[in-house]
Parts: C-alpha cells; sequence; structure tokens
C-alpha cells in the first residue's frame, strides 16, 4: 500500500475549524490527501485536532472510518495552521468553511486571491450565498465555486456544486472528480440560483410547516415543535425521487439528485436531517444541536431563508409540458409500468421496515 499521502498530488487547505470544517478535514484525509487544517485562532485549531483524533478513533473502533488508512494514518495527514498563507501553500484545493457572513467570506477570499497560484480552486462550503456576490472581482474568479456539503459532510456524501457565471469548466470538472475520489456524491447545478437547490427545496417544507403551526388551535396540546414534525412527515416520506425528478426537469441540474439526498430529509424525519434526526433537529446542523436550539438556528438562518423564499416564483399548473417532462425523468429512475411499481413499492417497503427496525433498537 502506498504510504500516506503519496497517492495525492498536492494538499488540501481548510479554512475553518468549526464542525463542517473538521468533517471535511476528515473526508480528506480519508482519501490520503495531506490537509492543513487553518483557523485564525490558534487555540480553535488546537481543540479541532483534539475532537478529530476523538472522533476518528472512535470511528475506527466502530468500523466506520472511512478510507483504506487507519486512524492514526490519516490523523498523520492532517496538521493545524494558523498562518493562511501557509495554509494554501502547495495546496491543490481551499475549502472554506467559515460562518454563512456574506463579508466575512468575501474579506476571506480576496485574501485567497491574492495568495492563490493560477492552478489552487478556491471552493465555498455556503449553503445558499451566490457565487455571482461571493467572488465578484476576484482575479482568480474562473477557479472558484461553490461545494455545498450536507452537514457534516463525512456522513452524508450529497455535494452542491454552484459555479460563478465565469467560472472555468475544468474547474468544475476537477472538484467533481475531488469530490468522487473522497467518497462523496456531487451534484452540478449548471447556473447559480438564490438557496442553490437543497435549500429552495428545503425552505418551502420549513415555510409551509411553519405557517400551519401557527394557524394550529390555541387550545392544541402538543408543543410547536410536535406540529412540525407531524406536518413534515407526510410531506418527505416516500417523496425523493420525485423531488429529484422535479430537479433535473427544472433546475437545470446536470444529473438526477442522487439517491444521498433521501438522507437529507430521511423518510421519517422533520426536515433537514437523517432518518434518525427528531423532528426538531432539522437544519444545518439542526436547531437541536446548536447552542440557543431553535432561537439560534432562527437567528442564524432566518434572513436568509427570507431572501430565498421571496425569489420563488407563482403557484406551478401542475400540468403540460412540465408534468411530462417530470413524468419522463421519473420513468428513468422506475418505469411506469405495474411490474416495476410492483417492484418499486416492495423494495421501499422493504427499506422502511428495516430502518423501522434499525431505529427500533437504537436508544431514544
Amino acid at each position: 500500500m502506498a504510504s500516506p499521502g503519496s497517492s495525492a498530488p498536492g494538499g488540501v487547505a481548510v479554512v475553518g475549524s468549526g464542525l463542517i470544517g473538521r468533517s471535511w478535514a476528515m473526508l480528506f484525509a480519508s482519501a490520503g490527501f495531506r490537509v492543513k487544517l487553518f483557523d485564525i485562532e490558534p487555540r480553535q485549531v488546537t481543540d479541532a485536532l483534539v475532537s478529530l483524533r476523538k472522533e476518528m478513533k472512535m470511528l475506527e473502533l466502530s468500523g466506520y472510518l472511512k478510507g483504506e488508512l487507519g486512524a492514526e494514518e490519516q490523523l498523520s495527514l492532517i496538521s493545524g495552521c494558523s498562518d493562511l498563507r501557509e495554509a494554501v501553500e502547495g495546496a491543490l484545493h481551499v475549502q472554506e468553511c467559515v460562518p454563512e457572513n456574506l463579508e466575512l467570506k468575501r474579506k476571506l477570499f480576496a485574501q485567497l486571491d491574492k495568495i492563490a497560484d493560477d492552478h489552487v480552486i478556491l471552493s465555498s462550503s455556503s449553503s445558499c450565498l451566490l457565487p455571482s456576490k461571493l467572488f465578484a472581482g476576484l482575479a482568480h474568479v474562473k477557479q472558484c465555486l461553490v461545494a455545498h456539503p450536507v452537514n457534516p459532510p463525512y456522513y452524508v456524501p450529497l455535494v452542491e456544486l454552484v459555479p460563478h457565471p465565469e467560472t472555468a469548466p475544468a474547474t468544475v470538472d476537477r472538484t467533481y472528480a475531488l469530490m468522487r475520489r473522497v467518497g462523496q456524491s456531487p451534484v452540478r447545478l449548471l447556473r447559480e440560483i438564490d438557496g442553490f437547490a437543497l435549500n429552495r427545496l428545503q425552505y418551502a417544507v420549513i415555510a409551509e410547516a411553519w405557517r400551519l403551526v401557527e394557524m394550529a388551535s390555541p387550545s392544541s396540546r402538543w408543543p410547536p415543535a410536535w406540529h412540525l414534525g407531524i406536518v413534515v412527515q407526510p410531506l418527505i416520506s416516500g417523496a425523493e425521487v420525485k423531488m429529484a425528478a422535479c430537479f433535473s426537469s427544472s433546475l437545470s441540474c446536470e444529473q438526477r439528485v442522487p439517491p444521498k439526498v433521501a438522507a437529507r430529509w430521511g423518510n421519517s424525519s422533520g426536515l433537514k436531517g437523517s432518518p434518525f434526526s427528531g423532528h426538531r433537529e432539522s437544519g444545518a446542523p439542526g436547531p437541536d444541536l446548536l447552542r440557543g436550539g431553535m432561537l439560534s438556528y432562527c437567528d442564524r438562518y432566518g434572513e436568509g431563508m427570507k431572501r430565498v423564499l421571496k425569489t420563488f416564483g407563482p403557484v406551478p399548473e401542475f400540468s403540460g409540458a412540465t408534468a411530462e417532462k417530470v413524468h419522463q425523468a421519473m420513468c428513468v429512475k422506475v418505469p411506469d409500468d405495474a411490474e416495476h411499481l410492483a417492484a418499486r413499492r416492495a423494495w421501499r417497503d422493504g427499506c422502511l421496515m428495516r430502518l423501522a427496525q434499525l431505529k427500533h433498537q437504537l436508544p431514544q
């Protein structure tokens, strides 16, 4: 077996050592890439490395560590750094993971633009900020794009690749290949759109669930979060293929959203999360998993959600050419004859049964 890092033609810089940054670092190391994990605060880097060691050792013991290398070998590939120039030096890919603030990200990419060479890819983990705003005026704009992961990317492989209008096709191709190499399931959006693809779907569900909660009877015994979960579950259950088909037909995605998108919502979860999330553990990450819970989630993401929701178009007619296009896209996945539909239902029911059994075995 090749020695750690020898299979990679260069290194990766992860800028930001929070939850998403640490998860990206683990992914790149699992594929043999040398990773420099940068944060402006040296203490943050130190804490992140300690956290990574603990998590990767746990994954190894449980048999869920990714890649062919052991935990110690992968950990040897990850180093901390508090100097941005040093972090980027020699990197083939930079993955930005700082908080979702446009001015903060623009300031960071302006710094990266000054020290980047003509070959490194400058990628943002932004969940809904438009590339045209993030990368405006950069000299290396052809090397820039958004690679929006589902949080945490180590466990949920779906990644949206969203180009700036001037992003070079080779940049998207290289990022796509890199994501595949580290085990992700990338989806290319052929043009930018506010909220990208996943969050436009998610925000629509959240907004309608929110309205239904507000319309609930004041005498109801259930707390609002229960309303939210009950409202969303029937909307999500069994709907993944339909959403994916609509996506590929109407949002100019190059390919269908892969099956990994199901883990974004889950068959029995609330909004965004895995099938093992509760109905309030939804978001980026789930509100209950953020310090401050739902109030913190609303504070962080509320303005962005409102901005995206305001861009939604009129109510569709659900007929005509678009209905036919969606139907054809779904038939590629599952032909609409009785035999194929029956087989797909049996497969779905079997999966849901096994999932229910597994969830029953887990501690609540």
